[in-house]
């Protein structure tokens, strides 16, 4: 896992660019979203699936997997300054998720060229996989 620290292992807060970005990012903390680490194109952020993120089959709405997963690409492409935003994304739903269960996405520089990047992000619920995020990135100016 490239070498990241695990949401439980991180001791000080985040700084930085990211930081400052995630600090400002109103949905992403109302949601309980905790930025755990973030690194030259790297971010951990975790999430407790709440009550209120289930759908109507009990499980863990994919919007909200979705939404943690762009929130760590987000804090990774931001990582260096640069006003970053994406460009596209896509994922892949591999097991549902529950109420309770702590989310911790963990996003990564796969490519960079230009104004653009990709990035990939899995979310994982302790050892298991539930999701893979591959976001597209583009600096601004």
């Amino acid at each position: 896992m490239l070498g990241l620290p695990s949401a439980d292992q991180s001791r000080q807060a985040p700084r930085g660019p990211a930081a400052a970005l995630f600090a400002a990012d109103q949905a992403s903390r109302g949601l309980g979203m905790e930025l755990v680490h973030v690194g030259r194109g790297t971010a951990v952020v975790q999430m407790r699936v709440a009550l209120q993120m289930l759908n109507g089959h009990s499980i863990g709405h994919g919007g909200y997997v979705f939404m943690l997963a762009d929130t760590a690409f987000a804090c990774a492409c931001n990582s260096d300054g640069a006003v970053t935003v994406a460009s596209g994304a896509e994922i892949s739903f591999i097991a549902p998720v529950h109420e309770g269960d702590v989310l911790v996405a963990t996003a990564a520089e796969r490519a960079r060229y230009g104004r653009s990047g990709i990035y990939d992000v899995t979310v994982r619920r302790g050892d298991d996989v539930v999701a893979e995020f591959r976001g597209r990135s583009r600096t601004l100016g």
